[in-house]
């Protein structure tokens, strides 16, 4: 298993939590979702995108953000956010963090952002609002477990 947990606060798009699903089964790194979700919970819809990765990725359902931060027993929370704080290729990952994705249409309220431990963004084309949730966590855990590894 892998030494990184990623965290979605509040999803809205049940196939982009079947696509990191996906990701999270192929690179054996634990799923958390932080509830209320956007969607009804189906795992017929989840798995139109996850596949048959869902039956092995390892997931844990939080039904609210204190659950979870009481699960995550004070790791460090690295936020991934358009409003970030640095780079993401700069920061420098440890293991046991947890990335943080905010929901697709609102993204991570303020008392979120206040609890990470660090902040970081993709660097975009200043036309451009912001990438696929599942694109952005993509990128980001992959350098993450490179830094790791």
């Amino acid at each position: 298993m892998s030494d990184l947990n990623i965290a979605l606060f509040q999803p809205d798009i049940a196939q982009n939590v079947g696509t990191i699903m996906r990701m999270c089964a192929c690179l054996d790194i634990t799923l958390h979702v932080i509830e209320p979700c956007g969607f009804p919970w189906d795992r017929k819809k989840i798995r139109q995108s996850g596949m048959d990765y869902i039956d092995h990725v390892q997931l844990v359902r939080h039904d609210s953000w204190d659950h979870f931060l009481a699960h995550s027993d004070g790791a460090r929370l690295i936020l991934m956010t358009t409003k970030g704080a640095q780079p993401y290729t700069d920061f420098t990952y440890k293991s046991g963090d947890y990335l943080v994705a905010g929901s697709e249409s609102t993204g991570a309220p303020d008392y979120v952002h206040d609890r990470a431990d660090g902040r970081v963004l993709i660097e975009m084309s200043p036309q451009m609002r912001s990438l696929n949730v599942a694109c952005a966590t993509a990128m980001i855990t992959g350098e993450a477990l490179r830094q790791i590894k």
